[in-house]
C-alpha cells in the first residue's frame, strides 16, 4: 500500500482533529460506526461517507437491493458534507452560462439547470421518505448584487431561470432590500428564487447513514482505503490497514478529500479549494433590526470570490468566503480576523456581535468549472462523483442517485447534462496546481470590482 497525495497541509486530514463548527455544538453525534476488521466481499464498495457516498448506498439498497459497504478515512460526516453552510440551493458549476453553452450548447444548458433544481427536490425527497429532520428553513434563495451592473442582469437572468427550468424569481431594487428583510452594506439589489431551503448539514448526513444502516448497507469508520486495484475477475480490491474489501462494483465519493493517487486515474483532475465559515453569538430582534435583516433563507453575491451567509433558527448568523490557499497553523490563525473584517463591513451593524465559531473545509473544484459524474476512466464497474464547486448538499446527493443506477446499469429518468459527464482533464503542472490559487483569488478579485 502506498502513502495518499494529498496537495494540502496534513492538518486538512487529520481525522483526529475536532472541526470546531456550531454544527458539532448543536448536533447530538450518534455513536461511531466500527471499523472494518478482516477481509470482506461486497456487491458494491463505497468510498466516502459524505452526501454523495452515503446518497449513492441509500439508492443502491433501497432502489436496486445491493448491499453496500461504505468506508471512510473518518467517522461519517467528518469532511465537508459535515462542516458546510447547509445550503440546498441550485449550483455546482462555476462556469459562466455562455462559456458552457459554447462547449455544450444551449439546449444542454438548460439541461444542465434543470439537474440543478432537481438536485434541490431529490435532498427534499430523501428528507421526507426517510423521516429525517434537518431543520428545514423556509424555502428559497436570495441572490444580492454588489455591483449595479449584476442587478441590471437579473431581469434577463430570471427569465432564463423561468425559460428553461421553471423557476419563478423576484426582483428586488435597493430602495426595497430593508423591506423584504436583507439589508446590507453594497448591495445593489436582490433576485429571490423560489426554489431550495437551507438545512442543517450534520442532521441530514447522520440521517443519510441510519437510512443506509436501516436498508442493509454497512458502514466501516475510521478506515482508511490506501489502495485500489481491479483484478483479473473484474472485482475491485480495497486495502486498508484493517483488511481487504473485494467488490463487484465501485463508487469513489471523497471530492475535495480525494487522494491523486486513489486510484492514480485522480491525479491532477481536482483542485480542492479551502472555505471558511464563522457563526455569531445569537442576535435578538432588537440587534437584527439594527441592520435591517430578518430573512432566514440562504442567501449569497455577485462576487466570483462568493460570500455566502444565512440567519439560523436561533438568532445566529453564518457567514462563509473563501481566501487561504492552505490549512496549517499560520492560515487557521490568519483567516477569523479576515473573515470577520469582510462580515464587519458587509454588516456594519453588528460589528460589535461576537464571533462565537470558527471552521474551515475542503470544497472541490475541477478545471473546466462542472461537475463530474460517471466511469473512472477505463474500469468497468466503478464510477465517481465529484467537482460541485461548493453546493455538495444537493449536487452531492443528486449524483449520488446517479451513480447508484449507473451501478446498477439501470439510469434513472433524470436531468443529465452533457458538460457532467465530461471527464475532467487534467490540470497542468498538477503537482502544484495549489500554488496557482493565490494568483487565481487575485485574478477573480480584479473581476469582482
Amino acid at each position: 500500500m502506498s502513502r495518499l497525495k494529498r496537495i494540502y497541509h496534513a492538518d486538512a486530514y487529520d481525522t483526529g482533529r475536532p472541526v470546531g463548527s456550531y454544527w458539532e455544538a448543536v448536533t447530538p453525534a450518534p455513536a461511531v460506526d466500527p471499523c472494518l476488521n478482516g477481509d470482506i466481499e461486497t456487491d458494491v464498495a463505497v468510498i466516502g461517507a459524505g452526501f454523495t457516498g452515503l446518497s449513492a448506498a441509500l439508492h443502491l439498497a433501497k432502489d436496486h437491493g445491493f448491499a453496500p459497504v461504505v468506508l471512510d478515512a473518518a467517522p461519517v460526516g467528518w469532511g465537508a458534507s459535515g462542516r458546510n453552510a447547509g445550503f440546498n440551493c441550485m449550483g455546482g458549476g462555476k462556469i459562466s452560462d455562455a462559456a458552457y453553452a459554447r462547449r455544450w450548447g444551449t439546449e444542454d444548458l438548460g439541461v444542465f439547470y434543470r439537474a440543478q433544481v432537481r438536485a434541490t427536490q431529490v435532498v427534499d425527497d430523501v428528507l421526507s421518505a426517510q423521516g429525517i429532520d434537518a431543520d428545514v428553513q423556509p424555502r428559497g434563495e436570495w441572490l444580492m448584487a454588489h455591483r449595479p451592473k449584476d442587478f441590471d442582469g437579473f431581469a434577463q437572468d430570471a427569465a432564463f431561470l423561468n425559460k428553461v427550468a421553471g423557476v419563478k424569481s423576484e426582483i428586488i431594487p435597493k430602495t426595497a432590500l430593508r423591506e423584504h428583510g436583507v439589508n446590507g452594506a453594497g448591495f445593489h439589489g436582490a433576485m429571490w428564487s423560489d426554489v431550495g431551503f437551507c438545512l442543517n448539514p450534520q442532521k441530514y448526513v447522520f440521517g443519510l447513514a441510519d437510512a443506509v444502516r436501516k436498508a442493509g448497507g454497512r458502514i466501516c469508520a475510521n478506515t482508511t482505503v490506501e489502495g485500489i486495484e481491479q483484478l483479473s475477475d473484474g472485482r475491485f480490491a480495497l486495502y486498508t490497514a484493517q483488511g481487504r474489501v473485494v467488490a463487484e462494483k465501485l463508487v469513489l465519493a471523497g471530492n475535495g478529500y480525494n487522494s491523486d493517487n486513489l486510484p492514480h486515474w485522480m491525479g491532477g483532475r481536482y483542485t480542492p479549494v479551502v472555505s471558511h465559515i464563522m457563526v455569531t453569538e445569537p442576535m435578538g430582534d432588537n440587534v437584527l433590526a439594527d441592520q435591517g435583516w430578518r430573512v432566514n433563507q440562504m442567501t449569497c453575491d455577485t462576487r466570483k470570490m462568493l460570500h455566502y451567509f444565512r440567519l439560523l433558527p436561533d438568532g445566529r448568523m453564518l457567514f462563509g468566503m473563501r481566501g487561504t490557499p492552505n490549512l496549517g497553523p499560520r492560515d487557521r490563525a490568519r483567516m477569523p480576523s479576515a473573515v470577520r473584517a469582510d462580515f464587519d463591513a458587509m454588516f456594519p451593524a453588528w460589528r460589535g456581535v461576537r464571533t462565537a465559531y470558527h471552521w474551515s473545509g475542503l470544497i472541490c473544484v475541477a478545471r473546466n468549472l462542472v461537475p463530474y459524474v460517471g466511469p473512472i476512466g477505463g474500469w468497468s464497474g466503478a464510477f465517481t462523483a465529484m467537482a460541485f464547486h461548493g453546493n455538495g448538499v444537493s449536487m452531492g446527493s443528486y449524483t449520488g442517485k446517479l451513480m447508484a443506477g449507473m451501478v446498477a446499469g439501470k439510469p434513472y429518468e433524470e436531468p443529465l447534462p452533457d458538460g457532467m459527464q465530461a471527464e475532467p482533464a487534467r490540470y497542468p503542472f498538477a503537482r502544484v496546481r495549489r500554488w496557482g490559487l493565490p494568483a487565481a483569488f487575485k485574478w477573480y478579485g480584479w473581476q469582482d470590482r
